[in-house]
């Protein structure tokens, strides 16, 4: 066999490796980290995805209209939006993106009404924290874990008040070390905003994404930078890896 073939054949087989072990490791992460009973789609369901810019993926802000490719992004939230659009066509699904770039769980509140109560959603899912921690670095921003906790279960606390029957999913912050923003200097203090997200996603009941577990078996199959490019936020196979996750816990 001459080298080139031998090249070829290596090339197509490590290719094949990684096809089938994404999705294995989507399957692997949300399997050892206990999640609440996933989500089940019904008939009519209005999904909002909730967040900051890995959620926000340049999404035109000026288009309002559910089910639209430019009012949803370029990110997993548009690529969720796709595969349950699909997956449901019968089922008549309205899905919005609110997600806004450098957004902190206080921004949120402030925007809350127009961009989440008067919506109805019935599933809501949001994903935020990343700020609340890394805008600490420039100095624009001096809030603590514990403002982190407090902001964000007041959130929810006011959301059920106006949307009692609405179902939650809560994505959990991450971010890959060594990748450009990212560094040790992160670590420990930002697990424990990890860790809040879980705390409160199983205080209330909601279905937990484990976005960093997740990153963290991706970074095994290929190089960190593959999946993000400053460590925060999600290259497309990030974004498509952050979707599959997501899909994982709401079916």
């Amino acid at each position: 066999m001459d080298k080139s073939r031998r090249t070829f054949i290596g090339t197509s087989l490590m290719g094949a490796a990684m096809a089938v072990s994404l999705p294995e490791i989507v399957k692997a992460a949300v399997k050892s980290s206990h999640l609440a009973p996933k989500i089940r789609i019904q008939e009519n369901d209005i999904v909002l995805f909730q967040g900051d810019s890995i959620t926000d993926a340049g999404r035109d802000k000026e288009n309002k209209a559910p089910n639209n490719n430019r009012a949803l992004g370029t990110g997993y939230a548009f690529l969720a939006a796709a595969n349950l659009l699909n997956t449901y066509a019968s089922k008549q699904l309205t899905v919005y993106n609110r997600g806004i770039s450098g957004n902190k769980v206080y921004q949120l509140a402030d925007r809350w009404d127009a961009d989440c109560i008067d919506l109805k959603p019935n599933v809501l899912s949001i994903l935020i924290g990343v700020n609340d921690f890394w805008h600490k670095f420039n100095g624009k921003y001096d809030g603590t874990i514990q403002v982190y906790r407090d902001d964000y279960r007041k959130l929810i606390d006011r959301t059920l008040t106006a949307l009692p029957s609405v179902k939650l999913v809560i994505g959990e912050p991450f971010a890959v070390n060594n990748v450009k923003a990212v560094t040790d200097a992160w670590y420990p203090a930002f697990d424990e905003y990890r860790s809040a997200a879980r705390e409160i996603a199983t205080e209330y009941g909601a279905a937990f994404i484990p976005y960093q577990r997740v990153f963290d078996e991706a970074r095994k199959v290929a190089a960190p930078s593959y999946w993000t490019g400053d460590g925060v936020h999600p290259s497309l196979a990030g974004a498509q890896l952050m979707a599959e996750a997501w899909l994982a816990g709401v079916r």
